[in-house]
């Protein structure tokens, strides 16, 4: 890998989706020039929608055109396309060895060393919606050929929307993303829930919105500000025979628990069947 300096690398963004967007802009708010950053992406409406953005981006509708000068090679594509368009990317990789980060979901890093032809290290990172206003979590995944600068890089780019955590072993990434990638779902679901309940107790809409939505989100600050575990913080809120402790015992009597438990394997599962799908050789 090309030596990266501690100023910002030359990067280049396969893809220009939403998630590609939001690291955009957490690179410029950063300090990062915008001309040192090139996107790739076949749709003209979103390279459009980027030129309006960030006019200063350099963008292409070719992938080979948009990395070619690029330290940092970031895959921001869905996994289904991932294949074929790292597999073009291979002779050029062999030049100019760049730093590849994925954010694809799912797909192994050895299938993408060996789409790029089996000597570059990668990075994989799962990160979640809420980068997209700067508040996500991601967990990141280095193999073995990532040097620490270049981890420390990745740590870099992808703080950039959010939190960084890294994991040691590829596998957890499917448990990181049935647990932080699909949570925010899981979390709306709730929000939807209590709104719809609180509506049905004869609240207006508006109102039950803002309760449901403003609770989570004191819950959620609560639960990241204190030094207390949330079993403890949920024991603090639910007084014996009070109004909690009612609504909780429904709950716990709808084995809410094992759903939980169930929604989250099936996920960690699909994430599974996903790499093994589009993880296979691209046919010619």
């Amino acid at each position: 890998m090309n030596a990266v300096t501690e100023s910002w690398p030359r990067i280049a963004l396969i893809g220009g989706g939403q998630m590609a967007r939001a690291l955009i802009g957490g690179w410029v708010a950063r300090g990062a020039p915008a001309s040192s950053i090139s996107v790739a992406d076949p749709v003209a409406s979103q390279r459009d929608w980027l030129a309006a953005a960030y006019p200063r981006v350099r963008l292409y509708a070719d992938n080979d055109a948009a990395a070619r000068n690029a330290e940092v090679w970031v895959l921001a594509v869905k996994p289904q396309l991932l294949g074929a368009a790292v597999r073009s990317l291979a002779p050029l990789a062999a030049q100019s060895r760049p730093l590849v980060l994925s954010i694809a979901a799912g797909i192994r890093a050895a299938d993408i060393r060996r789409w790029l032809g089996g000597e570059l290290g990668v990075v994989r990172a799962m990160p979640n919606r809420p980068a997209l206003i700067g508040a996500g979590i991601s967990a990141l995944y280095a193999d073995p050929a990532v040097d620490a600068a270049a981890r420390a890089l990745a740590t870099r780019l992808i703080e950039a929307v959010g939190s960084v955590v890294w994991v040691g072993t590829e596998g957890h990434l499917d448990a990181v993303t049935a647990v932080s990638g699909s949570g925010p779902a899981y979390f709306f679901l709730l929000i939807e829930l209590l709104e719809t309940a609180a509506i049905a107790e004869g609240l207006v809409p508006a109102v039950a919105r803002r309760l449901a939505i403003d609770t989570a989100a004191g819950a959620a600050a609560l639960a990241q500000s204190s030094a207390d575990e949330p079993v403890t913080l949920r024991e603090q809120v639910t007084s014996k025979g009070g109004t909690t402790a009612a609504a909780m015992a429904v709950l716990e009597a709808a084995d809410l628990r094992a759903i939980f438990a169930r929604a989250v394997a099936a996920a960690a599962r699909r994430s599974r069947e996903l790499a093994a799908e589009f993880g296979r050789d691209v046919q010619d």
